[in-house]
């Protein structure tokens, strides 16, 4: 298990919700071990799910090539560290971690809130979130443009329905 604190380079995005990060060790050998960072407290659409190229892109100009501060509090059922992930806002690229990439993402409306998971989070942070997706849903942005927006884990077990019948 890695610290549960790093600062680490945004090397990849995976999808709206997951990313790569280059982190230092303190192994001489290796210097540097690269792990995957799926940001809690959010949940992205998926990339073949509407919406889904636009979340990895959103995600992208929010963190890629970018010093990261993870905080990190579990690792998932497929190994991933979730992490809230923060950086320097793009209005202030030298400045401060003050920009809260899930945060921003459901402000955007890129990424639903994860209400499942939302024990995990502060009350402060339940809060901002909350009412961001409220936010992105009263202006229809991003995703909430389309009334029928489906959130990933509905998609997903849809999905794996499809799958089965089909096999």
């Amino acid at each position: 298990m890695i610290s549960a604190l790093l600062i680490c380079l945004v090397v990849g995005i995976s999808d709206g919700d997951t990313l790569t990060a280059r982190c230092p060790t303190q192994d001489a050998a290796h210097p540097y071990e690269q792990i995957k960072v799926r940001i809690g407290a959010i949940d992205a659409p998926e990339r073949r799910q509407p919406y889904g190229n636009r979340a990895r892109q959103a995600l992208a100009e929010l963190v890629f090539q970018k010093e990261a501060r993870l905080n990190c509090y579990k690792a998932d059922r497929w190994k991933r560290q979730v992490c809230s992930v923060w950086v320097a806002p793009n209005s202030a690229p030298d400045g401060p971690k003050t920009l809260d990439a899930g945060l921003a993402m459901v402000t955007l409306g890129m990424a639903w809130w994860y209400r499942a998971y939302s024990k995990e989070q502060t009350p402060e942070a339940r809060g901002q979130y909350e009412f961001a997706e409220q936010e992105a849903k009263s202006k229809r942005a991003g995703l909430w443009e389309d009334p029928r927006a489906s959130p990933p884990w509905e998609w997903r077990k849809q999905a794996q329905k499809k799958t089965q019948e089909a096999g």
